[in-house]
């Protein structure tokens, strides 16, 4: 994985020597909290409903195990004892104070990492595939590429005040599992017709108050041009994004107020100054960054290994297990797992220190001494040898790490909610563990198969509820909270926008509604079809009448306004 060099170090380092100075200042009233916002969003430090909180990248959410015990580490002395992952491949901390943070800034730069551009008008987080470099369907590694990125827009001095926030995805596989169709520029890895690399570039994708999927702007850009062309997008979204109202300020609005092909132009023409300058990527530099990302020494194994396969015979849980959280590996007789963060009764996403401490244990002792965070709030070993996943099986149930509903209707993606944030309209983790705990039949649930539920506690979207298979959004009604409920949304290849089903719900009909919208499913599939292929197929209207028949209507009606 990338180490960081002088300049990484430097950087961090006087940033962290900055920001102390800024919390000093903001401590004695030099500063007041107006003049100091800017600066703690910068270092990703947020001010929620209780404390604050921090957001830490993820670069491509890739981390050592060094980096996890630090982060349990953090977690003990200055938290609650738990951390957070997030969608975007991060991880918050909920429970902070803002005397302690300078000095959880400087313990993150110690195991060379940062929480820099975590919050902010800038560009976020990087985002990739959680499977990058060991999919069986993989094209290129995009690890390379987004760590380059990611050198690049760290304080970038041009776009470190954008319109808005601003999100990029990459992907190198056939499936796109870094959901790049929702974000503000989306990339996949494509050849042309002579077999050269490149890039499919999607542009204006997003969620929040208007929900829309990225436009390809350019169906092949050579490798080398990646950074000159995205400079050339955020030049044009930079001067004509909107800053009169946030609402209005991402570059999705840009492009509908302006139009693809007119937006596609202007970003050529501004990039025809630009495609041959110094942004233009060498084979030799490529190669640098590519040098970190060298494949582990793998050894030379059988595939489908006979003792994996015994056990699998025997053992139904671990076949479960198997079927679920186990992943295919190029290289022959290894594989990836996924650990589920899951399990009933614990908010998604959400890990103990113990539980962190004892992942890195698992990741040194079986994968390599490397994590992967997903966008959907699990943890990944990407290194496994199949001889050894009934062991891992049985030591990641000891920390209720093992539970078998990876994709499956209790593999909920949820952000905190108005338990924490202040932009919360309603919350989400209790509604989130109810559902769970309406569904919690192992065997049910499989039989139920392949379903993405996603929950946002507002219309900003964390939660990414518009591409669930089902979609949950919290909304506010007088003071009351109630969800919206939508149906046929997707990530991957064929992303879709979900469609709003109905009035709003109260929280207690919730685990109800759910429960309907799985009868109709269950009803309606030809043999194993999956529920987002049977939405499509039969479309969200019998869900919507079978959902809002006797007696959830006359119950729910009171809350016929909350949804718009």
């Amino acid at each position: 994985m990338y180490r960081y060099d002088q300049y990484d170090h430097l950087i961090v380092k006087e940033r962290v020597a900055q920001y102390r100075d800024q919390v000093r200042r903001r401590l004695s009233d030099e500063l007041s909290e107006d003049e100091f916002r800017p600066l703690r969003l910068q270092n990703g430090l947020y001010m929620q409903r209780h404390a604050y909180m921090l957001r830490v990248a993820i670069p491509y959410g890739l981390l050592s195990s060094t980096q996890m015990r630090m982060f349990a580490h953090i977690a003990r002395k200055y938290d609650r004892n738990y951390g957070h992952f997030t969608t975007r491949q991060n991880i918050q901390y909920n429970w902070l104070t803002l005397e302690q943070s300078p000095e959880i800034l400087a313990d993150l730069a110690a195991v060379e990492m940062h929480a820099i551009q975590t919050s902010g008008n800038c560009i976020r987080n990087i985002t990739s595939d959680e499977y990058a470099g060991v999919a069986a369907d993989e094209i290129i590694d995009p690890r390379p590429y987004a760590e380059i990125l990611r050198q690049w827009s760290t304080f970038h001095p041009e776009f470190a005040h954008l319109p808005r926030k601003f999100k990029i995805a990459i992907n190198g596989a056939k499936e796109d599992r870094a959901a790049i169709a929702v974000h503000d520029i989306g990339l996949t890895v494509v050849h042309d017709a002579k077999g050269q690399i490149g890039f499919r570039v999607m542009v204006g994708g997003g969620m929040g108050r208007t929900p829309i999927l990225g436009s390809v702007i350019r169906a092949f850009l050579p490798w080398q041009h990646v950074m000159s062309y995205i400079e050339a997008i955020m030049r044009i979204y930079n001067q004509y994004g909107r800053r009169d109202n946030s609402y209005k300020a991402r570059i999705k609005i840009l492009l509908k107020a302006i139009g693809v092909e007119e937006f596609a132009r202007q970003v050529e023409e501004e990039w025809a100054d630009l495609k041959d300058g110094p942004s233009t990527l060498t084979v030799e530099e490529l190669a640098r960054v590519a040098a970190y990302f060298e494949p582990p020494a793998y050894e030379t194994l059988p595939n489908n290994d006979a003792v994996m396969t015994r056990h699998q015979t025997e053992n139904k849980a671990f076949a479960n297990w198997l079927k679920r959280n186990v992943k295919p590996h190029k290289v022959p007789g290894y594989a990836a797992v996924v650990l589920s963060l899951k399990k009933p009764g614990v908010a998604p996403g959400d890990a103990t220190s113990e539980q962190m401490d004892f992942i890195a244990d698992l990741a040194d002792h079986y994968s390599f001494g490397e994590l992967r965070v997903t966008h959907e709030q699990n943890l990944v070993l990407a290194d496994v040898k199949q001889s050894s996943l009934f062991a891992l099986w049985e030591a990641a149930k000891t920390q209720g790490l093992a539970t078998p509903n990876i994709g499956l209707l209790t593999d909920i993606i949820c952000c905190p909610g108005g338990d924490f944030c202040s932009l919360a309209n309603a919350k989400s983790i209790p509604i989130a563990l109810d559902i769970t705990a309406r569904f919690d039949n192992l065997d049910f649930l499989h039989d139920i198969g392949e379903i993405e539920i996603n929950m946002s506690g507002c219309i900003n979207a964390c939660g990414h509820h518009h591409i669930g298979n089902i979609g949950i959004l919290g909304v506010d009604k007088d003071g009351s909270e109630w969800y919206q409920v939508s149906i046929g949304g997707a990530q991957g290849n064929d992303a879709a926008i979900g469609k709003i089903i109905g009035p709003s719900f109260s929280a207690h009909q919730m685990p109800e509604v759910m429960d309907r919208i799985i009868q109709v499913y269950l009803r309606e599939r030809i043999e194993d079809e999956r529920f987002i292929d049977t939405a499509r197929r039969i479309s969200f209207l019998p869900f919507k009448e079978f959902v809002y028949a006797t007696p959830i209507r006359a119950e729910q009606a009171l809350g016929e306004d909350a949804y718009a």
